[in-house]
């Protein structure tokens, strides 16, 4: 019987983020050196005649996913609400190149759910995201784990 597996790589981004209406500070675009922390877990692949024997998935192949579907897309960009935009689109427009702009708040909380919808459909087969950890500060995160999503 082969044995489940789980495999984690750690990934970096700088990202801008804007907390539409909140109370505190982080009403402010600011910005914050992410850390991202993707685990996937599968049965290691159990063919000699496979170069990826003994494998779940090649890192470099977890890798080449999490840059297409968030690093390319989020890394030095300034994240925003459609609300946001939509009341303050004169001034984004001009003073942000690198924007994108999603249908929700941008917190820790959520980007880590959205992240993990962007990436669980692009994973090979028999291979699934297990959870996420997005670190917003060194020494505050959001979680999100497969198993209480279900």
């Amino acid at each position: 019987m082969a044995t489940f597996i789980r495999i984690t790589r750690e990934f970096s981004l700088e990202m801008a983020h804007v907390l539409d209406c909140y109370d505190g500070p982080c009403r402010n675009v600011h910005g914050h050196s992410y850390k991202l922390y993707v685990t996937v877990a599968g049965k290691p692949i159990n063919d000699t005649g496979n170069p990826k024997n003994g494998m779940v998935i090649d890192f470099t192949e977890l890798k080449s996913i999490v840059t297409e579907r968030i690093l390319n897309i989020f890394d030095h960009a300034v994240v925003v609400s459609k609300d946001f935009k939509k009341r303050n689109e004169d001034f984004i427009e001009k003073a942000f190149g690198n924007l994108v702009v999603v249908d929700l708040q941008p917190t820790c909380e959520n980007l880590v759910v959205h992240f993990a919808e962007r990436l669980k459909p692009h994973l090979p087969p028999g291979v699934f995201l297990y959870s996420l950890k997005l670190y917003e500060t060194s020494n505050s995160y959001a979680e999100w784990f497969a198993a209480d999503n279900q």
